[in-house]
């Protein structure tokens, strides 16, 4: 029974690893499974219960990077460094996944729950990835909304994803426009 619990999800996590979630129906997650449809309603009674399967698995098969490992860092230019460079390394290993579940967040109601770990991970980077720069007022609200931008998903694909620039040089990037924005350019 856990068997065919666990090829369900795993078929779901690859047809919205390749189509999104949007285009995924069950008939094709039954198929990829091995299984009739109504073994896959059996095992998951509601869209939402096959998206939390789904979304649990990816998870533990792709963890995000371990942010308490970067707050152990005092220095902030050496802990954006850190944590953009695994960031970016997460990102090489699930943008795929990601921008089809970002793409059908809209359209598929069970999508937006499952995005609730993935959204508290990144406002934990950066809160971790801004503190300690010593930026005050309206810096301190501008190096937050910068950081926000260099972990973002997009930033990463239009710089690395689909601009070719390497991970090393990405970080420099963002790095640099990082430490303007808290007032030490």
């Amino acid at each position: 029974m856990e068997d065919t619990r666990l090829r369900i999800a795993e078929a779901a996590v690859e047809l919205h690893g390749t189509l999104g979630p949007a285009r995924t129906t069950i008939s094709a997650v039954a198929a990829r499974a091995g299984v009739q449809r109504h073994t896959v309603y059996r095992h998951y009674p509601t869209e939402s219960e096959l998206y939390a399967a789904c979304s649990g698995l990816f998870g533990r098969r792709h963890p995000f990077p371990d942010i308490d490992a970067w707050a152990a860092i005092e220095n902030p230019r050496e802990r954006l460094g850190i944590g953009l460079d695994a960031i970016y390394r997460y990102y090489e290993g699930t943008a795929q996944m990601w921008t089809l579940v970002l793409r059908d967040r809209e359209v598929v109601d069970a999508v937006e729950s499952t995005l609730t770990p993935f959204a508290e991970q990144l406002d934990q980077a950066v809160k971790v990835l801004s503190s300690g720069w010593g930026a005050r007022g309206g810096h301190r609200r501008l190096l937050s909304a910068t950081v926000r931008h260099a972990t973002d998903l997009a930033t990463w694909r239009s710089l690395a994803g689909e601009g070719g620039v390497s991970r090393t040089q990405t970080v420099e990037l963002m790095s640099a426009l990082v430490e303007s924005a808290a007032g030490r350019s």
